[in-house]
């Protein structure tokens, strides 16, 4: 049966290729809305067929199951939209000003954007170097969508995806749109705290700063980065959250895993990153359940050797969908 989406769709899809990882199968529908008010539609068409969606950004800090997955992913790939808020108080969400960040009104004022959920990052964070804009230099290197950025409160020491957003308009689990402020939601580490909300958008509001300054702290940070993690090779970032570090001795989870002796274990294609513990690599051709595999190998030598649980950081689809569950977006 053919069905009728309100935006372009494909019947069964890889997914694999979307992620970031590069694994994963695929599913009976994808997908894909241009715009926020699209993608709206599309949610309540998927749910109006008996469908609870799932919502693909960039497929950073995401592990799709192998095989098959009935119902709908929809995805933010065709949302990557930036530009400067005009001067009313709410600003046009669906209104991209041509998608040139250096125009439109009150471009000369405050150093502010809206971004669409499907913003990559590392563009995002390359318009604000460009314009000479300062705060978004701890996201250098991170992969993936504003969407997933915001929902995960992406970053690391330098600095994290909330330290920027002023507000974040979101689809919720009751399929109504909201505009949420950073003091209403009180995100915390890895969690935007949206409660299952899907993310439309964000308004970001940075600072003014020296373009060179802004560029070589953006050098450095990518260099550091480079020489402690594997950001060029296939993987889906940090595997576990850092543990309390009261619980912990101050040890990050992949300094767990170093010291209990996880680095280079493998299962099939994939491999515990050599470089950095908390980093699962697909050396070509590892599936969904060869990582997982290691996931739960880690885990447990972990907790067998130091008493602590490593909980997940990356996300996980479930073979079945949750009518439940709501819209999970990962980054």
């Amino acid at each position: 049966m053919t069905e009728s989406w309100p935006c372009p769709a494909l019947r069964e899809f890889e997914l694999g290729p979307r992620t970031t990882l590069r694994v994963g199968g695929t599913v009976a529908w994808f997908l894909e809305p241009a715009t926020p008010d699209a993608f709206v539609e599309a949610w309540h068409a998927a749910l109006e067929r008996g469908f609870t969606p799932r919502v693909l950004g960039g497929g950073a800090n995401l592990l799709v199951p192998d095989g098959r997955l009935p119902g709908v992913v929809i995805t933010t790939a065709r949302m990557g939209r930036v530009f400067r808020p005009g001067r009313c108080e709410d600003a046009d969400w669906n209104d991209p000003r041509q998608g040139d960040p250096s125009t439109g009104e009150g471009a000369e004022e405050r150093a502010e954007l809206v971004a669409w959920a499907g913003m990559p990052l590392p563009g995002l964070v390359r318009v604000a170097r460009e314009l000479g804009w300062s705060g978004l230099e701890g996201l250098v290197g991170v992969p993936g969508h504003l969407g997933g950025g915001v929902a995960m409160n992406a970053g690391g020491r330098w600095g994290e995806m909330w330290d920027v957003v002023e507000t974040v308009r979101v689809l919720t689990t009751d399929g109504e749109v909201e505009e949420c402020s950073r003091s209403a939601c009180e995100p915390v580490y890895r969690d935007g705290n949206l409660g299952g909300a899907v993310v439309l958008g964000a308004h970001l509001v940075l600072a003014r700063g020296d373009e060179l300054e802004i560029k070589e702290r953006m050098r450095q940070y990518l260099a550091e980065k480079s020489a402690a993690q594997p950001v060029t090779e296939r993987s889906c970032g940090c595997i576990f959250k850092n543990p309390d570090p009261e619980l912990s001795g101050g040890r990050s989870a992949g300094r767990l895993v170093d010291e209990c002796g996880g680095k280079g274990r493998t299962h099939g294609d994939a491999i515990v990153s050599p470089k950095h513990g908390n980093f699962i690599v697909n050396r070509g051709r590892a599936t969904a359940a060869d990582v997982l595999y290691l996931i739960e190998d880690l885990r447990s030598l972990v907790r067998d050797r130091t008493g602590i649980e490593l909980e997940d950081e990356v996300k996980r689809w479930n073979p079945v969908p949750d009518r439940e569950a709501g819209g999970e977006v990962p980054a």
